[in-house]
């Protein structure tokens, strides 16, 4: 049976449209961090590198590779960690982004497993993204989470939303720094019906 995450793991990526607290356990990520406005063609280079490392790996079998603990799964969705170096509280400058993107793996995708098959990705992947591929292990730990349907300019709302509830259970928001999980493709659904699951960590309030 292929696992499914979308049936398996409805708490942390299926939430309903209101601010709910999760506590977020560690994984294991291919990433690439860069810098500045997602709607431009070099964040879309990225996504795309992002894409083509994770279903290398999905389809390592049909390559004649199948890694210790395989199983056959649904790659997950892209991920983005987002935040500014911006410190004016002007119009919010786009350029000024910071972010790191990512799809989770896997548990059998080791260290190991991605530097033995870096040969693979230099197959499919320019040098000098395969330079900014990573595999990492990160934990988010507590956090409130909401799915947000709308464009992503309107995200706002659903932030005030989630810092209110947040209050409300004594917790505060850690940074202005956020996660999002796109489980929409913008380039196939209009603005008003994107589905993104918003999310920040949190720490009880002193």
């Amino acid at each position: 049976m292929k696992y499914e995450w979308r049936k398996e793991e409805k708490e942390l990526y299926l939430p309903k449209k209101q601010p709910v607290f999760i506590d977020v356990p560690k994984f294991g990520y291919l990433t690439i961090e860069g810098e500045g406005d997602p709607n431009k063609t070099a964040f879309q280079e990225l996504v795309a590198t992002l894409y083509a490392a994770a279903y290398t790996i999905r389809m390592l079998p049909k390559k004649g590779f199948t890694p210790d603990g395989y199983f056959e799964y649904t790659v997950y969705p892209l991920e983005g960690e987002w935040t500014t170096k911006q410190r004016d509280s002007g119009p919010l400058d786009k350029s000024l982004f910071a972010y790191k993107i990512m799809i989770r793996q896997p548990e059998f995708v080791t260290q190991a497993l991605f530097e033995e098959i870096k040969p693979l990705f230099e197959k499919k992947l320019p040098i000098d993204q395969l330079r900014k591929l990573k595999l990492e292990e990160l934990t988010e730990g507590p956090s409130i989470q909401m799915l947000h349907l709308g464009s992503y300019d309107s995200e706002p709302a659903s932030f005030a939303q989630m810092e209110q509830f947040a209050a409300e259970q004594g917790l505060e928001r850690v940074s202005k720094d956020h996660k999002e999980i796109y489980l929409s493709d913008p380039r196939r659904t209009a603005p008003e019906n994107l589905k993104t699951v918003l999310r920040f960590a949190v720490k009880q309030k002193l």
